[in-house]
């Protein structure tokens, strides 16, 4: 529909025809309640545009489009090769989008442009590390006895209802399988590609579409990327129709430095993993712990660290490593800690305060903010803060360590610096974690699987394990003679 899109100019010179419309069996059309999302731009709070925000009525249209498409033999009858196919093209097209994809993602987000172009990477590179995998899902055969013939055979799940977090929401997309993303300012020929139905992307806001999702009776599966508490309310409306869920919820991430780490790399990786994406990541390493012995000396070069590697401003600028908070709401929420810090006794050792040195001074900027002597039962220890926040304890021996490591409801990451590779693999298999770095942090790759334990979530995304999620396992028994 022509009034469905609008022709924006970014802040980099970018001339982009954004379809502002819900994505529903091939067509963007509009929300069937007439409201809208405003995206703001959190560098200069200043508004972008209005794109149509979905209702319960669109996600039924949504789910029957792929409910249709599911059974369709356009479909379900195309082969795994050639799904694959449609894969390798749809990444193709990404990559040809790169540039306009980037810039809406700051545009719209606040980070950097070269993490964009890095997320817009991953996108296309897991899209083409599944399409690999497009036709190599199978069965196998089970020897049992000389008269039954046994075997089993995977089957799609059926209709995902797929809930992406606005930190990564490309990167998510990509990860869910189904969620593909759909080009933004070119379209290919209807000829050759997904049919109707098959992907339906619908913007909406959690308590409508979100809700409205994981309650719908034909939803088969619902995955979702967010909070703890979200995901606590997903898993209870979800289980109306007992639908296969997967969430990948908070975490409150321990970095542990021992007295032997090569001091230096530990400090810059903990500056990478805390303030990257402005600590707006679930798996930020945002607790800290150092051996007592090299605690100062780790306090100063993480400092310096932040000076040399933390460069806050327009996430346009060459150069920029941190940019602003996604909103108003999350600004003030990190914020807010300060002031429960301070009154809790930790020390505050940088920041703490917003910046105000991009453009006149707006933007939902606020400076990298440390907090050393921090106890265990602080406030900042125990609850995931999402933003450029990191609270920094000490420890004496290694069972204090992985003790204070797994005091937390969490278990999403870790990381370990020591230069003792029998005590690195102790430590990383003892934490309560998903995944463990070690000598490193924020890691990630499409091939290996990514996910939490305790309250950061349930199953797992990416690699192999990351298909079991999506297929169900049929058994079939063959007589080959037993009679009665």
């Amino acid at each position: 529909m022509a009034d469905l899109k609008v022709d924006l100019t970014a802040p980099n010179g970018r001339k982009i025809t954004l379809p502002t419309g819900l994505f529903i069996n091939n067509e963007f059309v509009k929300a069937t309640s007439g409201e809208k999302i405003t995206s703001i731009n959190p560098t200069n709070e200043e508004a972008i545009c209005d794109v149509e925000a979905a209702s319960a009525d669109d996600v039924d249209k949504a789910v029957k489009a792929a409910r249709a498409a599911l059974n369709h033999e356009s479909w379900r009858d195309l082969s795994g090769t050639d799904k694959g196919a449609l894969m390798h093209k749809l990444a193709d097209l990404v990559e040809a989008e790169k540039d306009t994809l980037a810039t809406i993602e700051t545009w719209d987000n606040g980070k950097p442009y070269g993490d964009s172009l890095f997320d817009i990477n991953e996108v296309t590179t897991t899209l083409r590390y599944y399409a690999g995998w497009a036709d190599k899902i199978h069965g196998h055969t089970i020897p049992t006895n000389p008269k039954k013939f046994a075997y089993t055979v995977r089957h799609p799940i059926g209709v995902c209802g797929q809930i992406i977090p606005w930190n990564f929401p490309l990167a998510m997309a990509a990860w869910k399988l189904d969620a593909f993303i759909y080009p933004v300012s070119r379209q290919p020929d209807r000829q050759g590609w997904f049919p109707p139905g098959v992907i339906n992307i619908l913007n909406g806001h959690g308590k409508d579409a979100g809700h409205a999702i994981a309650a719908h009776l034909d939803i088969d599966k619902v995955a979702f990327t967010g909070s703890t508490a979200t995901g606590k309310l997903i898993m209870k409306t979800a289980s109306v129709n007992m639908k296969n869920i997967t969430l990948e919820t908070g975490g409150k991430s321990p970095l542990l430095v021992f007295e032997d780490a090569d001091l230096e790399q530990a400090a810059k990786w903990s500056q990478f993993g805390i303030f990257g994406n402005s600590g707006q990541i679930c798996t930020s390493t945002s607790r800290v712990l150092v051996h007592e012995s090299v605690y100062d000396k780790f306090v100063e070069l993480f400092k310096e660290a932040i000076k040399m590697l933390n460069k806050v401003g327009d996430p346009f600028e060459e150069g920029t490593f941190q940019g602003p908070q996604v909103t108003k709401a999350q600004y003030d929420k990190i914020l807010s800690y300060v002031d429960v810090a301070k009154s809790e006794g930790a020390t505050l050792a940088a920041g703490g305060v917003p910046y105000k040195g991009v453009g006149q001074g707006k933007g939902y900027f606020i400076e990298p903010t440390v907090f050393t002597n921090v106890k265990s039962d602080m406030t900042i220890y125990r609850e995931e803060i999402f933003g450029p926040f990191v609270a920094i304890s000490s420890f004496k021996t290694e069972d204090e360590a992985v003790a204070m490591a797994n005091d937390s409801t969490y278990g999403l990451a870790s990381a370990v610096f020591t230069q003792n590779i029998a005590r690195a693999h102790r430590v990383a298999d003892r934490i309560e974690s998903g995944m463990c770095w070690i000598n490193s942090s924020q890691d990630s790759d499409p091939r290996v699987p990514f996910g939490g334990v305790k309250q950061s979530g349930i199953g797992r995304e990416l690699g192999e394990a990351g298909l079991a999620a999506y297929t169900s396992e049929k058994s079939i028994h063959v007589n080959l003679g037993t009679r009665l």
